[in-house]
C-alpha cells in the first residue's frame, strides 16, 4: 500500500507539473524528495519496530493500523501548514463547524472501535498448560437439556470464581491478562474437578473498559479454559449484555452454544433450555460412581436490570423458582430421598442482606464460617449487599423442600463472606476482578475463589482460597 501511494503521488505530481506553472520549482522538487524520503524511513521504521517485537505482538496488522492513522495526521498537519504558507488569506476555518464535524467522527469511528473484537491476551493464551485433574465421564441429553457428571473419585471438586470482567481492549490489556493469570493461579493451585463461573465474566461498558465488545472476551475465556483441560459452567451476569454492547442476549446464547460441549468437549453449556424467564436456567447432576445421585448443581440466572432505572436489579423471577422446585421434586422422586443441591447466581438474594444484618446485631440466628462484607472499606454496613429490591420466592421454596444446603453468588465485589440461615450456606465468592471497580486494581485481600468439595455421601466443605495466599 505504501508503495502504491508513492507511485500514484509521483505520477500526479508529473501530471501537474506538465499542466502548471510552477512559481519555484526547486521548491517544489525539494518539497517532493523530503516527503518522499520521510515516507520511506517512516514505514521502513514501522516495519522493522514490528519484526523487532514480533514475539510479543499478537496481531501486527493493529500496529500497520495505528501507524497508518498517525500518517495520515501528520500528512494532513503538514498539508495545512503548507497551504497556510501558500495560499494563507484563501484559507477560512468554520472552527464550529470542524468541531461538530470532529465530534460526530469521533463518536461514530469510536463506536464501531469499541465493538471491535480484540484479542490481545491471546499469546498468552496460547501458552497456558494442561493442569492435571482427575477425568469424570460427562453426558448431555438433548431431550432434557441436562448435564450428568459421573465421579470416578470419591471427593469431587469445584473451583467458584466469579466477577472476572474481561475487557477485552487494548486499554484493559493489561488488567485482563493479570485476570487470566488470576483464574490460572486459582485452577493450577486447586486441580478442580469442574470450574463453575457466577456471572460478570465480560464488561463490556464502555466508559469503564474501552471496549463494547462482549463476544471476544467469551471466546478469549472459553479458549483459555479449553487450555486448562478443566469442564466449567457458569451463570449469566448483569454485564455480560450491557444496552450497547456489540452481542444482545440471543447473539451471546448463540455464541455460547457454538463454544459447548460438543464443540470443546468442556463448557456444560445447554443446547436446550427450560421455557422459563432468563438465560442459561441448567442442572447439571453429579453422580457417585455406581450410578446415584449425589448433588443436584442449579446455574440459575438473576437476570441483570428491570428497566425501570440505572442499576435497579432484576431478580430471580418465580417460574424460575417452579422449574428449580420441579427439578428438585424429580431428582427426589429418581433416588428415593431427599437429593443434595446447591444454586449458583450472580446477584444476590435479600437473605444475604437479612443474614448480613443478624450477624451484625450479633443474633444466634445466623452462624459466621469465614470472609466478611466489608463493602467500601468502611467495615461490614448493612447497604453494602447489593441484592434486588424486588423479593424472590427462591430462598423459601428451597427451605420448604429441604433440598438446598448452599447458596453461591458474587455480584458484590469486596463481600467474600459465608453465613448460614435457617440450615442454608449464603456465601459470597471472591472476586477476580481488576477493572470494573474504581482502584479494585490495587487491592488484594478480596481477591481469589472458593474450593467446594463434595463426598460421596453428599456432605460437603468449602473454603476460600484467597489470591494472595498461592502467588
Amino acid at each position: 500500500m505504501p508503495v502504491f501511494l508513492l507511485l500514484k503521488n509521483s505520477l500526479c505530481c508529473l501530471i501537474f507539473q506538465k499542466r502548471i506553472k510552477m512559481p519555484d520549482r526547486q521548491l517544489f522538487t525539494k518539497h517532493i524528495i523530503g516527503m518522499t524520503a520521510f515516507s520511506a524511513v517512516y514505514w521502513l521504521g514501522v516495519t522493522a519496530l514490528t519484526v523487532i517485537m514480533s514475539g510479543s505482538i499478537s496481531y501486527p496488522a493493529n500496529v500497520f493500523l495505528m501507524a497508518g492513522v498517525i500518517f495520515g495526521l501528520l500528512i494532513l498537519i503538514y498539508n495545512f501548514t503548507l497551504r497556510k504558507t501558500v495560499t494563507y488569506r484563501n484559507v477560512v476555518f468554520n472552527i464550529p463547524r470542524i468541531a461538530a464535524f470532529t465530534a460526530v467522527s469521533v463518536f461514530i469511528s469510536g463506536f464501531g472501535i469499541m465493538q471491535r473484537d480484540t484479542w490481545y491476551t491471546q499469546s498468552y493464551i496460547n501458552s497456558v498448560p494442561v493442569v492435571e485433574h482427575n477425568t469424570h465421564q460427562i453426558e448431555y441429553n438433548d431431550d432434557t437439556g441436562i448435564y450428568t457428571i459421573t465421579s470416578s473419585t470419591e471427593d469431587f471438586k469445584i473451583l467458584h470464581l466469579t466477577d472476572i470482567h474481561i475487557g477485552g481492549s487494548i486499554y484493559s490489556y493489561s488488567k485482563d491478562l493479570k485476570a487470566l493469570k488470576a483464574c490460572y493461579a486459582e485452577i493450577e493451585h486447586t486441580h478442580p474437578d469442574l470450574v463453575i463461573v457466577t456471572g460478570d465474566m465480560s464488561f463490556p461498558l464502555g466508559i469503564m473498559s474501552l471496549s463494547l465488545n462482549n463476544t471476544a472476551p467469551v471466546g478469549q475465556f472459553a479458549a483459555f479454559m479449553r487450555n486448562t483441560g478443566i469442564p466449567w459452567a457458569f451463570t449469566y451476569g448483569n454485564h455480560d449484555t450491557e444496552m450497547l454492547a456489540s452481542a444482545g442476549k440471543q447473539e451471546l446464547n448463540d455464541v455460547y452454544k457454538s463454544l459447548s460441549f460438543k464443540t470443546s468437549g468442556n463448557l456444560l453449556y445447554p443446547y436446550k433450555q427450560p421455557d422459563v424467564t432468563g438465560r442459561n436456567n441448567q442442572l447439571i447432576e453429579l453422580r457417585n460412581a455406581d450410578g446415584s445421585l449425589n448433588t443436584g448443581l442449579f446455574m440459575i440466572d438473576s437476570n441483570a436490570y428491570t428497566g425501570e432505572g440505572i442499576n435497579v436489579y432484576d431478580y430471580i423471577h418465580d417460574d424460575q423458582v417452579d422449574w428449580y422446585a420441579g427439578e428438585v421434586r424429580r431428582m427426589e422422586a429418581e433416588a428415593g430421598h431427599t437429593v443434595n443441591s446447591f444454586c449458583f447466581f450472580h446477584i444476590p438474594l435479600q437473605e444475604y442482606l437479612t443474614a448480613t444484618k443478624l450477624y451484625m446485631e450479633g443474633s444466634d440466628e445466623v452462624k459466621h464460617f469465614f470472609g466478611e462484607n466489608p463493602g467500601d472499606h468502611g467495615g461490614i454496613t448493612n447497604d453494602t449487599v447489593c441484592c434486588s429490591d424486588y423479593p424472590s420466592k427462591l430462598f423459601d421454596t428451597a427451605l420448604e423442600l429441604g433440598s438446598t444446603t448452599g447458596f453461591f453468588c458474587g455480584h458484590d465485589h469486596y463481600n467474600n463472606a459465608s453465613l448460614e440461615y435457617k440450615g442454608i450456606r449464603l456465601t459470597y465468592g471472591m472476586s477476580i476482578d481488576y477493572l470494573a471497580m474504581p482502584g479494585i486494581e490495587r487491592e488484594t485481600k478480596q481477591r481469589g475463589a472458593e474450593l467446594i468439595t463434595i463426598h460421596a455421601d453428599s456432605s460437603w466443605d468449602v473454603e476460600q482460597i484467597p489470591l494472595t495466599s498461592i502467588t
